[in-house]
Order: structure tokens, then C-alpha cells, then sequence
């Protein structure tokens, strides 16, 4: 038989056990509440950043990446561009179109740099002699076509040119260089209408002025007309193309 003291000490038992009980479920409570915002707080952060800036570390990192690869394919470009640069230069040292190019451009020889003498091909009979040109400017020029020459007052005309000997490229002369010319005076027979000359005309492509050549040997050269030849300008006399 319970007694007023009896329920008294119970009831004061279990309002003690009650409340602990309260104060346990609330200290969870509270932890629980405690980390669940901030957890949620962080969730909410991570769900509402962009798409592009997630992970802010990791993209400045991929920044850093980005530009170190850019500084470094700008570094590589840069040598290589001057490697390409030089490629192009061999575009010079495709030397070869260059060389054409400064060839195409130099300008025409003409009497006022260029001196033009002849001597002797051969032995007796003389039927050839050779013509010299020799650049005496300090600069080079370009020596086209052939010799104009005419060895008589009687015979106005230039002597014809072989086109055989017509070199593949353009004669091209740098300072004190020369270009030779081959010219058939004869056939070298006692039948032919051979006239003496002492003295002839030359002319050069592109310039009309006459330059006076003084014939080779005291008594000057014995020429016909009809048999006279003359070859192009070429930097040397090639066996078979200036044969004629």
C-alpha cells in the first residue's frame, strides 16, 4: 500500500528520469539541429553555385594551368615562328628564287660600264675571233641578247646570231666579271670575198650607243660578209654550242 510519502518519492524519481530524459532528447536535438544547418548551408552553397564555377579552387588552379600552357604554347610559338621565319629566309635560301630575283633585277649593261675587246680564236686561217665584255662599274648588270656588229660601212646590217648558243639563263655580271662571245669571220677559203678590217662596231642590247673595237692582230682581221656569225653573250665559251 502505497503511501503519501511512498508516491511523493516516486513521483520525484520519475520527474527526475523525465527530465533527464528531455534533457538528453534535447542536447541530441540541439546537435542534430545544430549541424543539419550548416551541413545544409554548405549543401545550399554547393547546389547553387554555377556549373562553370564549381569548385572555385579547382578553377583557379585550371586557371593557372590554362595560362602556364598559354605562356608555354606562346613561348613554343615564339621559336617556332622564327623557325618558320627561317623556313622562309630558306625561301632566301630558296636562295634560288632570290638569286633570280636580284638576276631579273639588276640593270641592263650598257657601254658606259661594260668595255668590249676581241682576239683571236684560232690559228691560221683566222676565221673566228671572241669578244670580251667586262663589267668595269661597281655594281652587277645584266647582259642580254648578243653582240650587235657590223664590220663594214659597206654592210649596214648586224651579223646575224646563232640561236644555238643562246645561254638558259640571263648573263648576269658582277663588278670586273666578263661574258664571251664566239664570231665567225670566215670559212678560212683563198676564194672568198674576204675584206680587211681594222676597226668594228659593237653594240649592246638595250643601248643604242656604238662602241668602237680595234680588230685583233697588225694587220687587222679578214672578214666576209655572207659568212660572218656571231654567238649570244655567255659567262664561257661552251664546246659544241659555239661551234659554228
Amino acid at each position: 500500500m502505497n503511501t503519501p510519502r511512498h508516491r511523493s518519492a516516486l513521483l520525484a524519481v520519475a520527474g527526475t528520469a523525465l527530465v533527464l530524459s528531455l534533457t538528453a532528447c534535447q542536447s541530441d536535438g540541439d546537435s542534430a539541429s545544430s549541424a543539419t544547418p550548416a551541413a545544409t548551408v554548405a549543401a545550399s552553397a554547393a547546389s547553387a553555385r554555377p556549373a562553370g564555377e564549381k569548385g572555385t579552387g579547382t578553377s583557379g588552379g585550371t586557371g593557372s594551368a590554362d595560362s602556364a600552357r598559354s605562356t608555354g604554347s606562346k613561348d613554343s610559338a615564339g621559336p617556332a615562328g622564327s623557325g618558320g621565319s627561317s623556313g622562309s629566309g630558306g625561301s632566301s635560301g630558296s636562295a634560288g628564287a632570290t638569286g633570280e630575283r636580284a638576276s631579273a633585277s639588276a640593270p641592263l649593261c650598257t657601254a658606259g660600264n661594260v668595255t668590249v675587246s676581241a682576239a683571236t680564236q684560232d690559228g691560221p686561217p683566222y676565221t673566228h675571233i671572241v669578244l670580251t665584255a667586262r663589267n668595269t662599274s661597281s655594281h652587277a648588270c645584266r647582259l642580254t641578247g648578243f653582240p650587235h656588229i657590223q664590220f663594214l660601212e659597206s654592210h649596214k646590217q648586224d651579223v646575224p646570231a646563232v640561236a644555238k648558243s643562246k645561254p638558259a639563263a640571263p648573263v648576269v655580271l658582277t663588278p670586273g666579271a666578263p661574258a664571251y662571245a664566239l664570231v665567225k669571220l670566215s670559212d678560212g677559203g683563198i676564194d672568198e670575198d674576204n675584206e680587211p678590217v681594222s676597226a668594228f662596231s659593237v653594240q649592246l642590247e638595250g643601248d643604242p650607243t656604238v662602241i668602237a673595237v680595234t680588230a685583233p692582230g697588225s694587220e687587222g682581221i679578214a672578214v666576209d660578209p655572207a659568212k660572218a656569225l656571231t654567238g649570244y653573250w655567255t659567262p664561257e665559251l661552251r664546246e659544241g654550242a659555239d661551234d659554228f
